[in-house]
């Protein structure tokens, strides 16, 4: 082991939790050097992108990101997946509640393409990567979050090739969305069905 000695020292749980980390570890020289890192634990999370093959479609969401807006997204919205926060549940029936609940549609079944660290320099998470197929008879509501959590999301229902050219051009610029377009490109999700 190359670690040794965790100190941890609470700063924040005020949402998530937010912890100061010393700790000694092993340079690949041998010598043992103390660090320190403040450590961000919000849980993991799952993510999807929605497609029909049929009508050559995904389903995004659009929603305000207050961080991003901090950071030269000058209005703060973001282009993205349906994504949520794990609960006490499992990644896929955490995915599958959150995507009736932010866009309305109750799944079935989903497929699991990936697991990752979203910033592994600072934060704990792991997003869990799925795809899923949806059609208009599985839409049950509107979407748009729940309002307990004074969630506001739009839901879009694009073509996969402007979907596509908003990625090219910049326009989509959330990484886990990115992941799941280009997945669905390289894997040809849309190909089969266009004939």
């Amino acid at each position: 082991m190359r670690v040794k000695d965790i100190d941890s020292q609470l700063l924040s749980d005020n949402y998530y939790i937010l912890n100061k980390l010393t700790f000694k570890y092993l340079m690949s020289n041998g010598q043992w050097v103390t660090q320190m890192r403040e450590v961000y634990d919000r849980g993991d999370g799952a993510g999807i992108l929605l497609y029909n093959p049929q009508k050559q479609t995904v389903i995004l969401t659009k929603q305000f990101r207050m961080p991003t807006f901090m950071n030269d997204n000058t209005d703060g919205y973001l282009v993205e997946i349906c994504a949520g926060m794990l609960d006490k549940d499992n990644p896929e029936a955490c995915i599958i509640r959150e995507t009736e609940e932010e866009v309305g549609y109750r799944l079935k079944e989903v497929k699991k393409v990936y697991e990752a660290y979203s910033s592994p320099g600072v934060m704990t998470e792991k997003m869990h990567f799925f795809i899923g197929e949806y059609t208009d008879y599985m839409k049950v509501n509107d979407g748009g979050g729940l309002d307990s959590e004074h969630e506001d999301i739009e839901v879009l229902e694009l073509p996969f090739s402007e979907a596509i050219n908003m990625l090219n051009s910049g326009e989509i610029n959330d990484t886990r969305t990115i992941v799941l377009l280009q997945y669905a490109l390289i894997h040809n999700l849309m190909e089969a069905q266009k004939n």
